[in-house]
């Protein structure tokens, strides 16, 4: 079993929505580094819009985010899906993975993000589901940090679930730094805390998005709005406690024109040279 390149991506890059497809076939921007699709989303798109997609792989690197494995349900694996993911993958070059410490489905799926109780038990289920995952895609997934709003148990805090789980699953990180963000001011906790308890090596890349919010200390995440402020502040420490990681814009819901992403891709690049040019001149 391999671990995730991730030297295949560098820089700013985009989740893709189909509404976008003529857009960046048109304009061929060059400053998108990298893409990400949801794999349950392309893999059974054929015509004009398959051939578009195809075109599109063929000339950027391409990052797989799964949506629908469920990995903490009790419902069993989705193993044919699994597979479907693995051809998909090899057809279009992808050579990355992620998906949701969370799950799905209950005898059918919910179409939401529900969250895992903070236990030792599972922690041990969870892991060997993921390690389950990996030894049919014949690799490492990353797992995403996720937002959440109740919890049905806990017996540790989420940094621990979450440290325990990947340690169990010898499994990689995608960090979601607005996850990190949304559930520290809706749980009341410190962010740079939790962001500091990351192990370093296993991260693969990170996401940063748009939030709503509700009351001053409750904020939903929902991928429907610009980056703010505080978000684009913890990537920077982000990138201070770990160096520059490549790092993926999400926008699935009220996406504007692709002029408006790129403007916020521009933003992560911005961060990204700031503190390149600060650790050359500190290492000089």
């Amino acid at each position: 079993m391999h671990t995730l390149n991730s030297t295949t991506i560098t820089g700013a890059g985009l989740g893709l929505r189909r509404s976008l497809l003529n857009h960046i076939s048109n304009d061929a921007t060059q400053a998108v580094n990298f893409f990400e699709v949801a794999p349950e989303n392309w893999i059974n798109i054929g015509g004009k819009l398959g051939k578009q997609f195809r075109s599109l792989t063929e000339q950027y690197p391409f990052i797989c985010h799964g949506l629908s494995l469920s990995l903490g349900s009790v419902d069993p694996l989705d193993e044919h899906l699994i597979q479907d993911i693995k051809a998909f993958m090899r057809q279009h070059g992808m050579t990355l993975y992620s998906e949701h410490l969370s799950y799905c489905s209950h005898g059918g799926h919910l179409y939401d993000l529900l969250p895992i109780p903070f236990t030792e038990e599972a922690v041990q289920y969870v892991a060997a589901r993921i390690r389950r995952v990996q030894d049919i895609l014949e690799q490492k997934i990353a797992l995403e940090n996720v937002s959440y709003y109740a919890l049905p148990s806990q017996e540790m805090t989420e940094i621990e679930f979450f440290n325990a789980v990947i340690d169990a699953a010898e499994c990689d990180i995608l960090l979601d730094v607005n996850n990190i963000y949304v559930n520290s001011v809706n749980h009341n906790y410190d962010a740079d805390s939790f962001l500091k308890a990351i192990p370093a090596e296993r991260i693969a890349y990170l996401h940063v998005a748009g939030h709503y919010q509700q009351a001053d200390n409750f904020l939903i995440d929902t991928h429907g709005a610009n980056v703010i402020d505080p978000v684009w502040k913890l990537l920077g420490r982000t990138y201070e406690l770990y160096g520059v990681l490549p790092t993926l814009l999400e926008r699935d819901f009220n996406v504007p024109p692709l002029a408006d992403l790129l403007t916020e891709l521009a933003s992560i690049n911005s961060i990204q040279t700031a503190w390149t040019l600060q650790h050359a001149q500190q290492s000089a």
